[in-house]
């Protein structure tokens, strides 16, 4: 924000006939613990009065809008030793970005601090989420009335079309956006000029235009097209992180990387070091020498992508997360799964983030509704391995992908969870596990029969499959379902 956009911003409010519960203004008053208070109040306000953002003024006199200037100096306050800034950040739930301008109009000095609406969930300061009443600040806990009213306004939005970078000109946002990647991805030719760039980005809904000329990056746009998810502040905090294990605990770590980028122009980097850091042999296909991970590149590609497109961007301070141990790779993201995971392969596809997802979709980053965890399931056993598992831990949800092991040397419930998976992928493409189907899966050889109807004897008895047609007394042809098959 230059000069003359400052100094337009703080008159405009200064006229307003007076103070609205999406503005407040201060001369000197900058206690840290009241200022935390009231960016959740003006926040939450913004959002009920469904404004885009709201003010914190210092310097403007609170009776009578005054200019008089103020001794208050954001940039330089401290708390405790920290800077208030990131103090502040650290206190607030979930993470908003607020931006603070300083200026001088007739020689005073005048602080703002520009506070993004609340979108998803209430704001929180500590323990208490705060709300406007008249031109108070009060705890909104003891007004039932506007917390119904702000959840009802709340349900309406999504994170991705939060706004992540306030009051950009068309020159930040080249800055900021990785253009280029944006129209590669989506096979389209880039307009020229800058104004013509941001025009199809705002086109997209990936940034919003402004009364005053400038623009607000969306969330969407930061997560996926951002050069470096640092300059988001807190969204940085997304960035994919991956780290190598030297052995199957997570006590030896041995390298780590952080890919910064947005999840569009870094998810190749992503794949290529995950490449990088796994075993490789070579092979002879269709007579030539071929370089292959221990781990099917599909599986890989569809765990992350689902990672990246259904992760809970409300939890804050956390990101997916890749950790890659000899025999393993799992892969984190943070937000429990919206359908059972047992179901993975035949429910309706959910997610948190459908502007995201469809996106993503659109770029070919990840493949259809619906049918990743079935790729990452046929990868699996294209190439013989141990079934994937997919778990709930803790508020996250955790793939994992398994390396090389022979049959005999699986457990018991890897073999179950396998047998499961074939049954389900199988009846998802419309066809029928059977005792010779389930032997291929596994690469049993024929003479082993009885080794594979022991194994489906144990998933019946578990009530993971059960026989499609219970009138056929044909060993020879009996067919197999998973038990939610109708």
């Amino acid at each position: 924000m230059d000069a003359a956009q400052f100094t337009k911003l703080v008159v405009d409010l200064a006229a307003l006939d007076r103070e609205t519960e999406w503005v407040e203004f201060k001369e000197n008053n900058a206690n840290p613990e009241d200022i935390g208070a009231y960016l959740s109040a003006i926040a939450n306000s913004a959002a009920l009065a469904r404004r885009d953002r709201g003010y914190i003024v210092w310097g403007v006199r609170d009776g009578d809008h005054e200019v008089v200037g103020t001794t208050f100096r954001p940039h330089t306050d401290k708390v405790k030793g920290q800077e208030l800034e990131n103090w502040l950040v650290t206190l607030l739930s979930p993470e908003i970005h607020f931006a603070i301008h300083e200026g001088e109009i007739d020689d005073n000095p005048v602080v703002v601090f520009e506070v993004p609406a609340a979108a998803h969930t209430p704001v929180r300061f500590k323990d208490f989420e705060y709300i406007r009443v008249g031109s108070y600040k009060k705890k909104l806990r003891d007004h039932p009335e506007k917390e119904r009213d702000l959840w009802r306004v709340l349900s309406g939005g999504s994170f991705e079309d939060a706004v992540a970078h306030m009051g950009a000109s068309a020159a930040d946002i080249i800055a900021l956006l990785d253009h280029t990647a944006f129209f590669k991805m989506l096979s389209s030719q880039a307009p020229p000029g800058a104004d013509a760039i941001v025009q199809r980005f705002v086109e997209e809904g990936l940034v919003k235009s402004r009364d005053d000329g400038r623009f607000d990056v969306l969330n969407i746009a930061a997560v996926l097209f951002a050069r470096d998810l640092d300059a988001f502040g807190r969204l940085g905090r997304k960035a994919v992180r991956v780290v190598t294990y030297g052995d199957p605990g997570k006590t030896r770590p041995v390298r780590e990387k952080v890919v910064t980028s947005g999840y569009a122009v870094g998810f190749q980097s992503v794949l290529d070091y995950i490449e990088s850091q796994v075993p490789s042999q070579e092979r002879i296909e269709h007579g030539l020498r071929v370089e292959k991970t221990a781990y099917p590149a599909d599986a890989i590609r569809e765990s992350i992508g689902n990672a990246l497109i259904h992760q809970d961007f409300l939890m804050s301070g956390v990101g997916p997360m890749v950790d890659i141990f000899p025999d393993r790779i799992e892969i984190t993201n943070s937000g429990e799964p919206l359908v059972d995971v047992r179901r993975f392969l035949d429910a309706p596809p959910r997610s948190r983030n459908e502007s995201l997802a469809a996106l993503m979709r659109r770029m070919r980053i990840c493949e259809e509704r619906g049918t990743g965890i079935d790729k990452v399931v046929k990868a699996a056993e294209d190439e013989l391995l141990p079934a994937p598992d997919f778990q709930v831990v803790e508020g996250h949800t955790r793939a994992i992908i398994n390396g090389p092991r022979a049959f005999g040397d699986m457990t018991k419930d890897e073999r179950l969870r396998a047998t499961y998976q074939h049954a389900s992928l199988q009846w998802v493409s419309s066809e029928r596990m059977t005792n010779a189907s389930l032997r291929k899966r596994f690469g049993i050889a024929r003479g082993n029969l009885s080794m594979v109807s022991r194994l489906i004897s144990d998933a019946l008895e578990a009530g993971l499959i059960k026989q499609y047609d219970p009138s056929n007394k044909s060993r020879r042809h009996v067919q197999y379902v998973p038990f939610w098959a109708t």
